[in-house]
């Protein structure tokens, strides 16, 4: 029987995340967290133009939502449609309206009302100092993953798409340019986007007529290898430069580009109107593919809330924030536009195939699928739509797929970097940026290449991502919660999610324990064991606190003003 068409699941989720960004996200804004333009934020009270930095909405929105994005809402949901679109598309467009956004927004704005301090480093605030160094954990943990996986991946995708390499690395040079002219020269910051998108455009039609591929030896590395040297060296240099030099420019740009590219993908979807055949509900999964409960929920991670984000938020966007109300549209549209790439990715791998029996050949296994089927699916209904050449579009594609999980590479080590001199911290010992950046490259270096030169040791660890982000989601919403109740705010909008989240989450974890017990993987089941201990733990000490907070006084609100002259002059 036939599917639907893909025209409908696309204008019923777009409609959907549209609408609780609308809607919902201002009922948080106003009852919930209840922004206030005038309070002084970490931007303006610590402004020192390299971490901290008062930032116009949008561009603070590109930079937000590009480290949020990587490749992981195009892999979670390309992988997820083995169970079926459906299962995928309802977790994806509820998710990012009642759960991601508001996790997203929570975060962020936690964070800018405590001087723009990590959630760790809240969670000692909030919930004590022993949940604190376990939230910890669970935080490295994750970076850990985050960065070593994701340069394992875009590394493949370099060598698997040279099409996408002189967009990739001249997209660079493109923002490099780009922040000159912001922060420098003050141009007008339409017509600088506009310059800057044509110019990383016209670097994707360049890199389309000039491949581009290393040797097949240096140094006794593969080309996977060699671009994951690469990849470190500049994820470090990228790290330690101040924000508005190449950080915030380049996501910005980024940012504008996925739009165009969202564009260009639900307007093939609109012009060639394919048709779902992909099953609703795959009752004929290949033998080994998991349980759907609890999978699905950690198996798509980013597109429907992800624990990163949280990081992210509270880690580098909420030290540029410039006014509070900028949070709602940074942190709640910066979920939306991740939910608009994995119902892209649905919607391109369950209608991108002429038949079933085409796409079941491509879901042949659980953990098929993914970047290729999205490339491939994507290109197919570009090529149907628009009449780009296949070619051209798998370029397009792979290019946006590769400078999203760029930007989360770079930004990850920047974040580590902050958790590494936070546990120094803790230690008594100050690290300074330099040594705290080295530290973190040699440790995600060590685990990439340790199990051979092509940096197949990245994705070690891999299995156990998406069940550790989700932990760190729930246990970042457990922490909302008690700043709400100490504060005397609407709370159930955040505890009922989070309670969702780490009920399927723990239970994921605890599937995954004795699976990799049986399997013999004791390195996986030694790190699921740390990772459900301490989240374990945290839960505990959150829970204890929200008892505390709930029997306590309530504490004071903090609405220190701006003062006229350190207002930005932005288009509001």
């Amino acid at each position: 029987m036939d599917g639907p068409n893909a025209l409908i699941l696309a204008v019923i989720g777009v409609t959907m995340m549209l609408a609780g960004y609308f809607l919902y996200s201002r009922f948080l804004a106003k009852k919930v967290y209840k922004l206030n333009a005038e309070f002084k934020t970490p931007s303006h009270e610590f402004r020192d133009g390299v971490d901290f930095l008062p930032t116009n909405r949008y561009v603070l929105w590109g930079h937000h939502f590009t480290s949020v994005a990587g490749a992981a809402p195009i892999v979670g949901p390309a992988v997820a449609v083995i169970w079926g679109w459906l299962p995928a598309f309802l977790w994806v467009t509820i998710g990012t309206v009642f759960i991601a956004g508001m996790h997203d927004f929570g975060a962020l704005w936690a964070s800018a009302r405590n001087k723009g301090r990590s959630m760790g480093a809240l969670s000692g605030t909030y919930i004590g100092n022993r949940g604190r160094n376990l939230f910890l954990v669970v935080i490295f943990l994750l970076l850990l993953m985050v960065i070593a996986a994701f340069a394992v991946v875009i590394s493949g995708l370099l060598v698997s798409q040279p099409t996408a390499v002189i967009p990739t690395w001249g997209a660079l040079i493109v923002a490099l340019l780009v922040g000159q002219a912001i922060y420098r020269l003050r141009w007008n910051l339409v017509a600088i986007s506009s310059v800057g998108v044509v110019a990383l455009y016209g670097l994707i039609l360049v890199g389309d007529r000039y491949p581009v591929e290393l040797p097949e030896q240096f140094m006794g590395l593969a080309p996977e290898g060699q671009w994951i040297v690469l990849l470190f060296v500049y994820a470090a240099i990228a790290s330690l430069l101040p924000v508005w030099v190449l950080l915030q420019p380049r996501d910005f740009i980024n940012g504008i580009q996925l739009f165009i590219g969202l564009g260009i993908i639900y307007g093939a979807v609109l012009l060639a109107t394919p048709t779902v055949v992909a099953p609703a509900y795959n009752q004929h999964v290949p033998e080994g593919t998991p349980g759907i409960v609890p999978l699905l929920f950690v198996t798509i991670a980013c597109g429907a809330i992800s624990g990163f984000h949280g990081i992210v938020s509270s880690g580098t966007s909420a030290k540029q924030l410039d006014r509070e109300t900028d949070a709602r549209f940074v942190g709640y549209f910066g979920a939306v536009g991740e939910g608009l790439l994995a119902l892209g990715a649905i919607i391109a791998t369950t209608a991108g195939f002429q038949t079933i029996a085409q796409w079941e050949e491509v879901y042949e296994s659980f953990g098929a699928g993914g970047v290729p089927a999205f490339v491939e699916g994507g290109a197919s209904i570009i090529n149907s739509g628009l009449g780009l050449p296949a070619g051209l579009s798998a370029t397009i594609l792979a290019t946006m797929t590769v400078l999203f999980a760029a930007t989360t590479l770079d930004t990850g080590v920047r974040l580590k970097r902050f958790v590494v001199q936070e546990i120094g911290q803790i230690a008594g010992v100050r690290i300074g940026t330099g040594p705290a950046t080295a530290i973190v490259i040699v440790i995600c270096a060590a685990l990439t290449f340790s199990q051979g030169a092509d940096g197949a040791g990245g994705l070690t660890i891999w299995p156990l991502f998406g069940t550790t982000n989700q932990l760190l989601a729930g246990l970042t919403l457990t922490i909302l919660t008690v700043i709400l109740i100490r504060k005397g705010r609407p709370f159930l909008p955040v505890l009922v999610p989070a309670v969702f989240v780490l009920a399927m989450t723990i239970y994921a974890a605890l599937v995954q324990l004795f699976d990799l017990f049986a399997d013999g993987e004791w390195l996986l089941f030694t790190l699921d064991v740390v990772i459900i201990v301490a989240a374990l733990w945290v839960l505990v000490e959150a829970v204890i606190a929200m008892g505390q907070a709930r029997r306590g006084e309530r504490e004071p609100e903090d609405d220190v003003a701006l003062s006229p002259e350190q207002r930005l002059p932005l288009d509001r």
